[in-house]
């Protein structure tokens, strides 16, 4: 896929009106995601067997569908090939792929994607911005943090939430009180 770049692609994954970030791993041309069981985009992707990654640049978002739900006006429906799928409305690209499990494991599956359609909707320049990266790393370490209370997982999450104060932007420093939000409300259940 001409969108992708070889390594792990951090996107915003959609399955049907489920949006939640993802990374798809490229290996030599062999595209993969790993799906926690018990996850609406585990179990979305293996009833449709169908995902689309969403390229989006806002941190908030990451951040948002890590931990809760989009309303139902941030989709868009596309027609591929007599299938239905669903992608972000504000997504400035996207690609949907055919997914089929190929291995299965007690806490997690591993997908194999196979293209079927991509778009350029609107893409615009990104500058390398450490801030943003850091919210999508604290976000990662965040959404495994709530689930086993890791303090080496928490001291990640306290690292990229200042470097994210330092390189961000408006954007970036919401974001990150949104997650410490989020953190805070599901380590105190």
């Amino acid at each position: 896929m001409g969108l992708l770049t070889e390594g792990i692609n951090e996107v915003i994954a959609t399955t049907d009106h489920n949006a939640a970030p993802m990374g798809i791993i490229n290996r030599n041309g062999s595209l993969h995601m790993v799906l926690f069981r018990g996850s609406h985009t585990a179990r979305n992707v293996g009833r449709d067997r169908r995902v689309v990654a969403n390229f989006v640049f806002d941190p908030v978002i990451y951040v948002k569908t890590a931990f809760d739900d989009l309303p139902l006006d941030a989709f868009v429906s596309e027609e591929i090939d007599g299938t239905t799928v669903c992608r972000l409305r504000d997504a400035e690209a996207w690609a949907a792929f055919a997914a089929d499990v190929e291995r299965s494991g007690d806490e997690s599956i591993i997908v194999r994607l196979s293209p079927l359609k991509e778009e350029v909707l609107g893409l615009r320049l990104h500058p390398v911005n450490r801030g943003f990266a850091s919210i999508v790393e604290a976000t990662v370490h965040a959404t495994r943090y709530v689930r086993n209370r890791d303090p080496w997982l928490g001291r990640l999450i306290e690292h990229h939430s200042g470097l994210a104060r330092k390189c961000g932007g408006a954007r970036e420093r919401e974001a990150l009180e949104l997650l410490e939000g989020y953190v805070a409300d599901l380590t105190r259940e």
